[in-house]
């Protein structure tokens, strides 16, 4: 037997051997990818600035490089994606992690596993139904409780970001709070919690770092929306605050020049680059924070 099965190992050698490469290369075509838009980014954003100052690129407080009288200050475009991620964020967290408070203390099972999909089915609908849902529903809706909203505004399209970010937050809120140890509920039962009281002073904190994962993840997904504000938002880049306006968030202005109207190697064109290489930093920024704060807090529950 031994000596009938000594041939085929180098064989199976070489087989494992050649599965391993397959699966390293699957594992590495994410940061392969990763790199590849970074390089692109990088490449035509230098084109970018050799003609325009990044000093006046981080503190110029106008954004209107299709215009003759050019400015090419990001503040604008920063502004109103703050804004509406801002604005998304207030809806999403606190009922998101309401909901998902409810799904993981409250409710049996059996209801849990017919709401948790139902609620889930909100992250099947296509963003451009969101931005129109936003647009002609919507933004007449308040316009009858607000006088003075403009047709598009940073309001609408924020609202109806934040309840489609609402699975994202409720789904993994509650799977955190689902790993948490049935032991802790119980302990916390024996001295006199409140499923409330147990839920928020126990299984939140213990479900901390999972919680902020979903943070993280929903604040990402809504810095990037682009069919949203792109549909209800409006395009007029200003540096402002006020939701009741049209504003103008960095990937609005990415569709608004890539729709073929602008030269292709231009100076404008070149705007793209720049704004998406921003807001690719902004996005890595968030995630390194998240990955840190879930480290942080996942070795001081541990």
């Amino acid at each position: 037997m031994a000596d009938r099965n000594t041939p085929n190992r180098p064989r199976q050698r070489i087989i494992e051997r050649g599965i391993e490469l397959l699966l390293a290369l699957c594992g590495s075509i994410s940061l392969l990818t990763t790199l590849g838009i970074l390089g692109v980014l990088v490449w035509d954003s230098v084109a970018f600035f050799q003609d325009v100052s990044i000093l006046d690129f981080l503190t110029d407080t106008q954004w209107t490089p299709l215009f003759a009288d050019k400015h090419f200050g990001i503040l604008p475009l920063l502004s109103g994606t703050f804004l509406t991620t801002l604005i998304a964020l207030l809806v999403a967290l606190p009922l998101g992690l309401l909901i998902a408070c409810y799904l993981s203390e409250y409710v049996r099972p059996a209801v849990r596993n017919v709401l948790k999909p139902l609620l889930e089915l909100l992250a099947a609908i296509p963003t451009i139904v969101y931005g129109y849902f936003a647009l002609t529903f919507v933004t007449p809706l308040l316009q009858h409780l607000i006088p003075g909203l403009a047709g598009f505004n940073a309001l609408s399209p924020g609202l109806v970001m934040g309840f489609m970010l609402l699975p994202l937050v409720s789904s993994l809120s509650e799977d955190a709070m689902q790993a948490v140890p049935s032991g802790l509920r119980e302990g916390a039962a024996a001295l006199g919690a409140t499923r409330m009281q147990t839920a928020w002073r126990v299984i939140i904190p213990a479900a901390f770092s999972g919680v902020m994962v979903s943070v993280i993840l929903a604040i990402s997904r809504a810095i990037g929306e682009t069919m949203i504000v792109a549909v209800a938002a409006g395009q007029q880049p200003r540096l402002t605050l006020n939701p009741l306006v049209p504003v103008e968030t960095i990937t609005t202005y990415i569709v608004q020049v890539s729709q073929g109207d602008v030269a292709q190697g231009s100076l404008e064109y070149n705007t793209i680059f720049a704004v998406g290489l921003s807001l690719f930093l902004l996005a890595f920024g968030l995630n390194t924070v998240g990955y840190f704060l879930n480290r942080r807090y996942r070795e001081h529950y541990d």
